[in-house]
């Protein structure tokens, strides 16, 4: 088969179109990597978005949620003692003012409740000496109306019969009569009976009776038996 060769125009022209075609080869291919590769500016964006931090359903970050979480609880905790401590003070003011009431219940009451008969004084005690037998002598005088003092009971019960309740003078011209005087202040049976002060045992023998008895005579002879300094 026979070689025909083309003219070198023809030739140079074939090597510019392949040249040309490479080129724009060349170029598609760059603009593709272009494409396809970030530039340098959206890189830094990329790396952005991915350390950026899960968020909740609420937008916030997972961090701040438990921030706003734990700050809530808090909130919430001091609103519930807060609470308490009113109720607890509500609670303290509600018994003081019961118990006031109750107080006051009790004052009005009081008032119109009517006074208890006062209780009767308990009976007075005597020793069983010549001391006791005087001062309950002198009370019981006291209540009759009979005049008489300690010092004068004392000094003419000393004289007639030193204290002894049991004396008994039986030399006189009393017991020579039949009727001796007896007791502390030596009476007779007669003027006992006679001057007896009711509320004392009927006894001559009995100290209290025989010395109320004696004043009694000595008051209505000679005034009082403080007035008598011998026999009588």
């Amino acid at each position: 088969m026979p070689h025909f060769s083309l003219p070198r125009t023809a030739r140079l022209t074939r090597t510019h179109k392949i040249s040309a075609a490479l080129v724009a080869s060349a170029s598609c291919a760059a603009a593709l990597a272009m494409t396809a590769a970030p530039s340098n500016a959206a890189a830094p964006a990329a790396h952005a978005s991915a350390v950026v931090k899960p968020v909740s359903a609420n937008g916030l970050p997972v961090a701040a949620k438990d921030k706003a979480t734990t700050e809530q609880n808090h909130v919430v905790t001091a609103s519930v003692a807060d609470h308490l401590k009113v109720t607890a003070l509500d609670k303290q003011g509600h018994a003081a003012q019961q118990a006031a009431n109750r107080s006051a219940e009790r004052t009005e009451i009081a008032k119109e409740a009517p006074k208890a008969a006062p209780k009767a004084a308990a009976p007075k005690q005597y020793g069983n000496n010549l001391d006791g037998w005087i001062r309950e002598s002198l009370d019981i005088m006291k209540s009759k109306g009979i005049p008489g003092s300690y010092e004068g009971l004392h000094r003419n019960i000393m004289r007639e019969s030193s204290g002894n309740p049991k004396a008994i003078n039986n030399w006189d011209i009393n017991a020579r009569n039949g009727i001796p005087s007896k007791g502390l202040l030596q009476v007779i049976q007669p003027t006992f009976n006679t001057y007896h002060v009711s509320g004392t045992p009927h006894d001559l023998y009995d100290p209290v009776a025989n010395i109320t008895a004696a004043a009694n005579y000595a008051a209505h002879r000679y005034g009082s038996i403080d007035n008598v300094n011998s026999a009588y």
